[in-house]
């Protein structure tokens, strides 16, 4: 073979190995970063959401947890349906098909709340199957994204808690407050310390026998005292029992309780005797006749006490004239005067009386 020919020869061989190897690399490429086997046959299902924030090409489907597919486009519908704005397009294994009833719903998950998104399918309970192009419905991801917002919520609201949590930790660590005096102050620290050395001086007294505490601690004295007491208050229980003394007749002699028994039964009969009208008081209780003639009494009195105030016979002249008032009294001294001199000199009375006799 010509030299030429040769050479063609052997570019044509590097040539075609270097073809060869480049369909092995891109095949091995291929396998290694595509989504799918090379050999996997896919049937292709729809369907609408009215939001698919977080989901990307390439998203896993899934069969209540199990990956079956991949999600192949995101794009706007064409729909006036709010809650189908979104039209998803899935890739499924034709192996599943036959395990995703008809009316299996759809709908946008997350594996945790800052987690990627991806499309699942809840499997329903209809006989019938889904078939290649078939659109399934979705569930409403309300429900999803008010978790979320309130996910994110208890974020917030929790980030605040460990702001003010480290707030106050770094007061206390500052020796602000009470608790943070209690763990940096120690004059705080030295006045529990003092109170703890009395507690202990304190301690050691009632283990001692000195001192009020510590006899009334380990002192027998004051036991027998107790045990003494109690003694004499057993002997006064028994001699009341056995009927000593003003109480325990009071306890045990059946003659004052006749006594008291009888002044009842007295106190009763006079009770219905005034009740009855017998007697003065009785009468007074029942008796007509007795009160008009006390009220009548009582009505002369009232006119005589009148008659008096208005200055009527002696006693209201005695009340109301001064001239008498003042002749009594005139005569009074006169007569008191006459009571001195007789004090003073009876002999001149004695003879007058011895004359005239």
């Amino acid at each position: 073979m010509p030299a030429a020919g040769k050479a063609s020869w052997a570019r044509l061989k590097v040539g075609v190995m270097a073809v060869v190897g480049m369909a092995i690399l891109a095949l091995v490429i291929f396998l290694i970063t595509g989504s799918h086997p090379l050999f996997q046959s896919y049937s292709t299902l729809y369907t609408y959401m009215n939001d698919a924030t977080g989901l990307t090409q390439g998203a896993p489907v899934t069969l209540n947890g199990l990956t079956i597919g991949a999600v192949k486009d995101v794009q706007l519908s064409t729909l006036s349906d709010p809650q189908k704005a979104i039209k998803i397009t899935l890739q499924v294994e034709d192996q599943f098909l036959s395990a995703i009833p008809v009316d299996s719903l759809t709908e946008l998950s997350a594996a945790n709340l800052l987690g990627a998104k991806f499309v699942n399918i809840n499997k329903g309970t209809a006989r019938q199957t889904v078939q290649d192009n078939t659109t399934l419905a979705t569930l409403n991801t309300r429900g999803f994204e008010d978790v979320v917002k309130q996910g994110y919520s208890v974020l917030s609201s929790l980030q605040l808690t460990v702001n003010k949590v480290n707030d106050i930790v770094d007061q206390i660590q500052s020796g602000k407050g009470s608790i943070g005096k209690l763990l940096v102050d120690e004059t705080l620290y030295n006045r529990l310390l003092d109170i703890v050395t009395e507690v202990q001086k304190i301690a050691t007294a009632l283990n001692s026998t000195q001192g009020t505490l510590g006899k009334l601690v380990y002192d027998p004295a004051l036991y027998n005292q107790v045990q003494g007491s109690l003694g004499r208050v057993d002997s006064l229980l028994a001699g009341l029992q056995q009927g000593e003394g003003t109480a325990g007749k009071l306890l045990k002699d059946p003659e004052l309780y006749n006594q008291v028994r009888d002044s009842v039964q007295q106190m009763h009969q006079l009770l219905t005797d005034l009740n009855a009208g017998k007697g003065t008081a009785g009468k007074l209780l029942k008796s007509d006749e007795l009160a008009n003639q006390i009220s009548a009494t009582v009505s002369r009195l009232d006119t005589m006490l009148d008659k008096i105030n208005a200055g009527q016979g002696t006693i209201g002249q005695l009340l109301v004239n001064q001239q008498l008032y003042d002749n009594l009294n005139g005569a009074t001294r006169q007569l008191n005067l006459l009571m001195q001199d007789f004090r003073a000199n009876p002999k001149k009375f004695l003879r007058i009386k011895l004359a005239i006799f």
